[in-house]
């Protein structure tokens, strides 16, 4: 895997107030040739429109060429059908948990929810791919194992969040050989956690900071040997999210040039 045969696409839920044509001209301005776009309240396309939205927005952004490799959404039929019209092959979405329920209650619910979804993965043609998110829920790779395992494997696939794994402690190279033959997507961003509260306070306080690729708990150098050492060939997305929002423009050029050095 280099960076002459890959796919790099950025998540675009930064820039939820351009126009398409002006995300088109940003984001290929920027070298991407790939987005994850939000289909979500308050973007461009919304899910009650994705049906319509989603191919319109496909041919828009296709003028500059970009491919819309994956959507961020919930799982309703609209988005499936917009999907599928449009030629995107995946949803992304995650497994959170209720404290109050309980994790595994919650688990119990989004199984669920994965089982009634299968028949719309089988009309369109579209899967879904779960990732991992720190907090209650599914936070590191083997949970995400567990859950995936019960589902059909070419449409309920795992995708491995750099940020999210380090936050959760994991070893990069670990997280991956444990979704690897689920996996669909790799997301490329980090984190680390910043103690808010004075360091003799009575109880610490952390909150988590996103920051730029070379600066998390995830290393970004491991994660791009061990894909090159596996010969990856999916999808790379960077997901261009910063706790200094109003940085993101140069921050993602940033780590897009690092992420290119890194998989040369």
């Amino acid at each position: 895997m280099d960076s002459s045969n890959s796919l790099f696409s950025v998540f675009t839920k930064p820039w939820k107030t351009l126009s398409i044509d002006e995300l088109g001209k940003l984001i290929s301005g920027m070298g991407f040739c790939g987005i994850e776009f939000p289909v979500r309240d308050g973007y461009q396309v919304v899910p009650e429109s994705a049906e319509k939205g989603l191919p319109l927005l496909a041919k828009q952004l296709g003028e500059y060429g970009l491919k819309i490799t994956s959507v961020a959404s919930n799982l309703n039929e609209q988005v499936f059908a917009g999907c599928a019209a449009a030629g995107i092959p995946m949803i992304r979405t995650m497994a959170t948990a209720s404290l109050k329920n309980g994790y595994f209650a919650s688990m119990e619910k989004k199984e669920k929810e994965i089982e009634s979804i299968l028949p719309l993965c089988e009309k369109y043609g579209v899967k879904v791919g779960i990732q991992q998110h720190c907090g209650a829920g599914i936070n590191n790779s083997m949970e995400l194992l567990n859950f995936l395992e019960k589902f059909d494997p070419q449409y309920i696939g795992g995708i491995w969040d750099a940020a999210h794994s380090g936050l959760a402690g994991e070893e990069p190279e670990q997280g991956l050989e444990i979704l690897w033959s689920r996996l669909f997507m790799v997301n490329l961003k980090n984190a680390f956690y910043k103690l808010v509260s004075g360091p003799e306070a009575e109880t610490a306080l952390w909150k988590r900071y996103f920051t730029l690729g070379r600066r998390g708990l995830s290393s970004w150098v491991r994660v791009s040997d061990y894909l090159k050492k596996k010969e990856y060939k999916g999808v790379v997305c960077l997901c261009a999210e910063y706790t200094d929002e109003e940085q993101v423009n140069r921050l993602i050029t940033d780590d897009f040039s690092y992420v290119k050095y890194l998989f040369a």
